[in-house]
């Protein structure tokens, strides 16, 4: 019966081993050096740092473990997520109506090949009171919708997959 036991609990552990290793992602998410983000949304909206946090927090609820380092690169050892956002616009304001909108692309390495890659992005208009948001909080929601695709995606990884609003 112990024996018995033991078996199921180390099938557990091999059907869980898709998620088992841990997922790296730099700490701070890099604009894209080919964008035209305007200089206010880079200066004032904490996108960059907000992205990774929602990928890692969705990501624990899908049971995939993250990491975070300063910087990752495709030909650091393990599975590494690299991702950059692309593109954040961000148009009208609480009092005419919010238009935003983010877009970012990434691309998930094991051991310095590629597993798969995305492009995901999110329009929104504020939601519930957006006319108490300011433009940061929106574009925030953005990229915490981004990030929960992310992690979605995390658990099946696919090559050019679109994510989002496409």
């Amino acid at each position: 019966m112990r024996y018995r036991h033991c078996l199921i609990a180390a099938a557990a552990l091999v059907a869980g081993g898709a998620h088992a290793e841990i997922v790296t992602l730099a700490r701070t998410t890099p604009y894209s050096a080919r964008s035209e983000i305007a200089s206010n949304i880079k200066s004032e909206c904490q996108l960059t740092t907000q992205l990774p946090a929602y990928i890692a927090e969705y990501a624990e609820e899908k049971h995939i473990k993250t990491a975070f380092a300063e910087q990752v690169s495709p030909s650091d050892p393990g599975r590494v997520l690299v991702v950059e956002i692309d593109e954040a616009v961000s148009r009208g304001n609480a009092f005419i109506g919010h238009q935003k909108f983010s877009r970012a692309k990434g691309t998930l390495y094991q051991d310095g090949e590629e597993i798969g890659n995305f492009v995901a992005q999110r329009y929104s208009m504020g939601g519930a009171f957006a006319g108490y948001k300011g433009s940061c909080s929106v574009l925030g929601r953005t990229v915490k919708a981004i990030g929960k695709d992310v992690a979605e995606w995390l658990a099946a990884p696919t090559r050019d997959a679109h994510l989002g609003d496409q």
